[in-house]
């Protein structure tokens, strides 16, 4: 099952390092990256209002920095609550920053459509523990990682 990852953040350093976190973990997926709220904001209306199929790019999971210009993660997450396409296909959705400010942290445990707080950078343990989720939810209750089982031994 492939993974489709959006990640949101003005440093294009950090859009890089987690490019190949994302890579490196070695799972079937697709990443579009977005360097503005607002031009993932612009995709994901087109997306909304138009017609689509099985090849557009939907994320299954976004990632997205609190801290940026013009839009900042909460000012995204306002717009994204506007658009139809949240009814038809959940969106996983975690804030990726390295802001150590509390009142933005309380803010991200706030807010309904938000699944976590992420300390930069993302790591293959977290990453991995996210995409086990995010595949499997039933597993997310048990203290291991995907590939922790076995399961051909299993049976």
């Amino acid at each position: 099952m492939e993974v489709k990852i959006m990640l949101i953040d003005d440093n294009k350093i950090d859009l890089f390092v987690h490019q190949r976190i994302i890579e490196k973990l070695e799972i079937d997926s697709k990443v579009m990256p977005f360097t503005s709220g607002i031009s993932a904001i612009k995709y994901l209306n087109i997306v909304n209002d138009g017609i689509h199929n099985q090849s557009t790019f939907i994320p299954d999971i976004i990632f997205l920095d609190i801290n940026m210009p013009e839009m900042n993660g909460f000012e995204f997450l306002k717009e994204y609550k506007n658009l139809r396409i949240i009814k038809d296909k959940p969106i996983n959705i975690y804030m990726l920053s390295s802001s150590t400010n509390f009142q933005d942290i309380k803010r991200v445990e706030s807010e309904k459509i938000c699944n976590g707080f992420i300390n930069k950078p993302l790591t293959k343990e977290g990453l991995n523990k996210i995409i086990t989720t995010h595949k499997h939810p039933y597993l997310s209750q048990y203290d291991f990682l995907e590939n922790d089982v076995d399961v051909e031994s299993s049976f």
